[in-house]
């Protein structure tokens, strides 16, 4: 069995599904689609909001085709699903997208068909949640008239230097020959090779535990952080002089947000209580920095307050609304956690963030972003993304925006402890 010359559709072309497509398209027929019809017309115009491709590479894809209208998947035999996979507002689980995007494929899918699912979910979901979908819609059965695999996404948004093609794919099929098909396909364009799992559970769960691992030890700073603190150490110089340990793992505190960090651990959880089991590590890491947004307002407010800044009506500067440095992506940042906090202080909160796109953060947050903020303006200003030119402008800048009895607030550490009044 080949997939040489098998045309693939990725559904969603997002952070993780456009690149993908990309790649794909510089060697193979290949069909973008997305339900957003605007972000269809965008890519056909060579036009990548989430700065992941640029214009030159949605040029090099020669074979790659856009599309909005789900008929024109039925012209691919291998899908590779990519929607997001967020959690609710209670913190479960919402696979409404990829059981929508799985109702779609299955209106298409035919005999021999291949269906790979890269979106993060808890083991078991592709075969338990998903396939069920496909099956009903199709009339098809699995195994025998189509087939999946599971092979997680391992993008990094805004880091150019760990590109899709660099990163080492875990694969998995629901058969041993679809397993190896699925595993040739992406050897055919990922330079730093694949790992093919014993099967998709496995997969499934090496993905969620990725993430989980990071966020229960950037838990275990945000934790240090506030007992130093306490003691009046300066975390950051305490974690400079522990990483000269050959094997110290160099995490640093602060916000914790993103499509993965923050959301992943909440897939493990969920499916562990469901078999019973009541997980404690974890979720005492996810209570931890889900609190930080809390910690950080509260922490500040103290400071104006040693300053004999009056806390209601005054007026703070946030810079920076990003989940991360250096990359447009909003999703679950945990910026506005700040912002809301510091309101319920009666303060007034201006953002900035050249990276945002200002319809978007209303639209997502009902944030109207300040495109310049006003100098001597603000008693406290809070550098809360490391976004190059925010570092670049530096301290004197930064601190500009601030009246002369201002709190200046480094959460990133991005300056030396005598350039701020405050860092985690």
């Amino acid at each position: 069995m080949t997939s040489d010359l098998k045309t693939i559709a990725v559904i969603g072309l997002g952070y993780v599904g456009l690149p993908l497509a990309v790649e794909f398209g510089k060697t193979r027929p290949v069909i973008g689609f997305d339900i957003n019809a605007g972000r269809i017309e965008a890519l056909r115009d060579g036009q990548d909001a989430t700065q992941e491709v640029s214009p030159d590479e949605l040029s090099e894809a020669r074979h790659l085709t856009f599309t909005a209208d789900p008929a024109d998947l039925a012209a691919a035999s291998i899908y590779i699903v990519t929607v997001p996979t967020p959690i609710d507002a209670h913190k479960r689980p919402d696979l409404t997208p990829l059981l929508k995007a799985s109702e779609t494929l299955g209106g298409v899918l035919k005999r021999g068909d291949i269906v790979i699912y890269e979106s993060t979910v808890y083991p078991g979901a592709t075969e338990e949640d998903c396939i069920p979908v496909l099956e009903r819609v199709s009339g098809l059965t699995f195994n025998t008239d189509f087939f999946a695999g599971y092979s997680p996404e391992r993008i990094n948004p805004g880091d150019k230097r760990h590109r899709l093609p660099d990163i080492r794919k875990v694969t998995s099929g629901s058969t041993p020959e679809i397993a190896e098909e699925i595993d040739q396909l992406y050897a055919s364009i990922i330079t730093a090779g694949t790992y093919k799992a014993e099967n998709i559970r496995v997969a499934e769960a090496a993905k969620v535990i990725e993430n989980t691992q990071r966020d229960l030890n950037i838990a275990l700073v945000n934790e240090l952080a506030i007992i130093f603190n306490r003691m009046g150490i300066d975390t950051e110089a305490v974690l400079k002089a522990a990483g000269t340990k050959w094997n110290f793992l160099p995490f640093r505190p602060g916000l914790v947000g993103g499509h993965c960090i923050g959301v992943d651990p909440y897939y493990l959880t969920h499916k562990a209580e469901e078999m019973g089991y009541h997980p404690q590590v974890i979720l005492a890491g996810r209570r931890i920095n889900d609190g930080m947004g809390a910690y950080v307002a509260s922490q500040l407010v103290k400071a104006m307050l040693k300053r004999r800044i009056h806390v209601d009506g005054a007026r703070v500067l946030i810079l920076g609304l990003t989940f991360k440095e250096n990359c447009p992506d909003l999703r679950n940042t945990r910026v506005v956690d700040v912002v809301s906090e510091l309101r319920d202080y009666g303060v007034q909160v201006d953002v900035h963030d050249p990276w945002v796109d200002a319809v978007e953060a209303r639209h997502e947050y009902g944030l109207d972003l300040v495109i310049e903020p006003e100098p001597e303006a603000y008693d406290g200003v809070v550098l809360a993304v490391a976004h190059d030119s925010y570092k670049d402008a530096g301290t004197a800048v930064l601190r500009s925006y601030g009246h002369p009895n201002h709190v200046f607030c480094d959460l990133k550490s991005v300056f030396g402890p005598t350039d701020s009044d405050l860092r985690l």
